[in-house]
């Protein structure tokens, strides 16, 4: 038994090794003919009027380019994906001159003469405007390397279609192979799988981005609620364009599932971290306690909420940083949330006048000044008072409070513009503000010379 299981490998190399040599030699037959056939002179003719028109286009694209480029450069107020699909556009501009141009020729052609001499501008025809489709479509893949195989998949199948090799080409693909036990990986199942689940995964971002943009814009949702929808949308668009490609592939998904059981396990102790991060950012997602725009205090960070995500949560401080503060450490940690339920926040202010000074003079000045800062709001239950709050040992001690409605707007600021109103109001009124005064006395007297008693010298 052991020699046979021994020989078996080999011969099932030896085999298909046979097979590759064998559809090498065919395709080397076949383009032997192709190019006999293409020196033929009409064949020739023909390849001379694509190359003429292909200078031709070149030409004629080159004024079109500079005025389309000029054009896009004075569209102000475009979207962004607007803009970026006019770049692309422009970057085309040749190419679409020279399919008009070789479809026009082959309509004519067609009229005038015989089809059989105008088949081979047919074929080129038909490539360049798949190529073109293929181009424009590969756009709205955003990953570059799965654009790619997309791109080159998409055009080697597309040409193998319109020449007509096809079977030719995938027997010669799928000869080239890896056998693991009942799993058979060849090299045509490999370039299949990239072009299928690009396509797949292309599909789900366009939908997702869509879904997106509508839970974005529908005002009865809630801004965390938002973002909830959008992300499972796309974990399930996601999830549901990888197991339907491998599906449409034909790899069995019953192992795969086993699989996945055991990499869960082991990334459940690897990735305790993120999981941790993954799970407190859904918690923070469903209870709404956080959403994109409220303002919070964690530890020395103070900011507003920019984004959530996933993994963290970013927030934007006044002096321009952004703190990517990890979820988990928004469930465990005390948050201040200036608008959790509002946008109001009250602000207190402590300062001291001299004894001097009427109390009810000094209330009413602090309050008339409050109420000239922008930003103060000045109606209702939130209109600024002022208060005593002590007797100090060398001043009256009051505390000003005051409400804004924009935290966003920084708390700072806002302190540093009441503060100011209130110099100025009492300077103009001449309310004295005290402070610590200490009293030094300079003493000229030398220092007693102190003597030793006698018999302690020494």
């Amino acid at each position: 038994m052991e020699p046979e299981e021994q020989v078996q490998p080999k011969d099932a190399l030896a085999e298909g090794a046979a097979e590759a040599i064998a559809l090498g030699q065919q395709l080397w037959t076949f383009a032997i003919d192709t190019i006999e056939h293409l020196l033929r002179p009409w064949n020739a003719y023909q390849i001379g009027i694509a190359v003429g028109l292909f200078v031709l286009a070149t030409l004629v694209a080159r004024p079109l380019s500079a005025a389309f480029h000029n054009w896009l450069r004075s569209r102000e107020g475009w979207p962004r994906w607007r803009m970026r699909a006019g770049l692309v556009l422009h970057k085309r501009i040749r190419g679409i001159v020279f399919v008009v141009l070789i479809w026009l020729v082959v309509l004519i052609m067609q009229e005038v003469t015989w089809p059989s001499r105008s088949r081979l501008l047919t074929v080129i025809a038909n490539l360049s405007l798949a190529w073109l489709i293929v181009s424009f479509a590969t756009r709205l893949v955003a990953n570059p390397l799965l654009r790619n195989l997309v791109k080159y998949g998409a055009w080697i199948w597309i040409t193998l279609r319109i020449l007509g090799v096809t079977e030719e080409a995938t027997a010669l693909l799928d000869g080239v192979a890896i056998d693991f036990g009942d799993l058979r990986i060849s090299l045509y199942l490999v370039v299949q799988a990239a072009v299928i689940l690009g396509v797949m995964l292309t599909l789900a971002r366009v939908i997702s981005s869509v879904a997106a943009n509508r839970i974005r814009g529908n005002p009865d949702i809630s801004p965390s609620m938002q973002v909830l929808g959008a992300k499972l949308a796309q974990i399930l668009l996601f999830g549901a364009a990888f197991f339907i490609g491998l599906k449409a592939i034909g790899i069995d998904l019953t192992g795969l599932a086993v699989l996945s059981g055991a990499i869960g396990v082991g990334l459940g102790f690897g990735l305790q971290k993120v999981v941790s991060n993954l799970v407190s950012g859904l918690i923070i997602l469903l209870d709404k306690s956080i959403k994109p725009g409220d303002v919070i205090s964690l530890g020395d960070t103070f900011g507003w909420i920019n984004a959530l995500g996933a993994r963290y949560v970013s927030v934007v401080t006044r002096d321009g940083r952004e703190y990517l503060i990890p979820n988990e450490d928004l469930i465990t940690s005390q948050v201040v949330n200036w608008s959790h339920s509002n946008k109001f926040v009250r602000l207190d202010l402590h300062f001291g006048t001299g004894y001097g000074d009427d109390p009810h003079w000094v209330r009413n000045i602090a309050i008339e000044a409050a109420l000239g800062v922008d930003r103060v709001l000045q109606a209702g239950n939130r209109r600024p008072v002022c208060h005593i709050t002590g007797f100090g040992d060398s001043s009256v001690d009051y505390v000003l409070r005051f409400w804004i409605d924009d935290p966003t707007g920084g708390l700072t600021n806002i302190r540093g513009n009441v503060y100011l109103a209130l110099w100025d109001a009492f300077q103009a009124e001449g309310i004295s503000i005290p402070f610590p005064q200490r009293e030094v006395r300079m003493l000229n007297d030398e220092l007693p010379v102190r003597v030793a008693p006698a018999g302690k010298e020494g």
